[in-house]
């Protein structure tokens, strides 16, 4: 089986400081695998390192079969990354952003549709700005965003931040579904009960390092292994 993330003694560095200090980590396809661990822990460095977003210092690492000491660039079109930052342009409506993010995997027009809809933006906040939408809505949309590119790896940093009840419940079900068809999903998250529930396999990154605790939501048993602005939101990439 190829990996679609394999990760081995990864070290990536932020000025002189490294964020991930020989990483370990494989992930399988159609897995749903949860980050948990403190704040600074390396969480979301690790999927900043996988979206091809912060470069290999030193070890192994391929994603989707890019090698990201030498090519991250090019997974960069097969990996949709939410971070904090929701990575929509405030000046075009919500149909807008989700056009413009599917038009780069040349998403038809009834995918766009279908990416609004199952996240409820299709009818009441298909034609309003970004810039005068709540913090769930922007989610919503940029989830949209992910639908619409149909991205093979999700990398997800608090997904369910921001949304209401029926958001989350929504945000839920998505994450099922596209794993059905295929997508794998990493996802970062301090809710631990919520994510947990979706996740396959839980990992506690501590101190830029990867421990395995599980292999599923029904199993405790620890293991140890080694912008808005007229442009899109700044710091991640849809």
């Amino acid at each position: 089986m190829d990996h679609v993330v394999h990760l081995s003694n990864a070290v990536a560095v932020l000025g002189q400081f490294p964020v991930l200090a020989g990483a370990n980590l494989t992930v399988d396809r159609g897995e749903i695998v949860l980050l948990q661990g403190p704040n600074g822990a390396g969480k979301t460095s690790l999927l900043r390192l996988c979206a091809g977003l912060l470069p290999l210092a030193r070890g192994e690492a391929t994603v989707l079969g890019c090698d990201l000491r030498t090519n991250r660039e090019s997974v960069r079109s097969r990996v949709g990354m939410l971070g904090h930052a929701n990575g929509l342009y405030a000046d075009l409506t919500v149909a807008e952003n989700v056009r413009f993010w599917g038009a780069t995997v040349r998403a038809s027009r009834s995918e766009v549709t279908a990416a609004l809809t199952r996240m409820g933006l299709a009818q009441r906040l298909g034609d309003v700005v970004v810039s005068r939408l709540s913090a769930g809505q922007k989610r919503r949309t940029a989830l949209a965003c992910l639908i619409a590119r149909r991205a093979e790896l999700w990398l997800l940093d608090e997904p369910h931040a921001g949304l209401d009840a029926a958001g989350r419940d929504e945000l839920d079900a998505t994450l099922r579904e596209a794993t059905s068809a295929g997508a794998t999903i990493v996802v970062a998250s301090h809710e631990l009960e919520r994510a947990g529930a979706l996740a396959t396999r839980v990992v506690e990154v501590v101190g830029g390092q990867i421990r395995e605790l599980s292999s599923g939501p029904e199993s405790s048993r620890p293991e140890s292994t080694g912008p808005e602005s007229t442009g899109p939101e700044s710091g991640e990439a849809n």
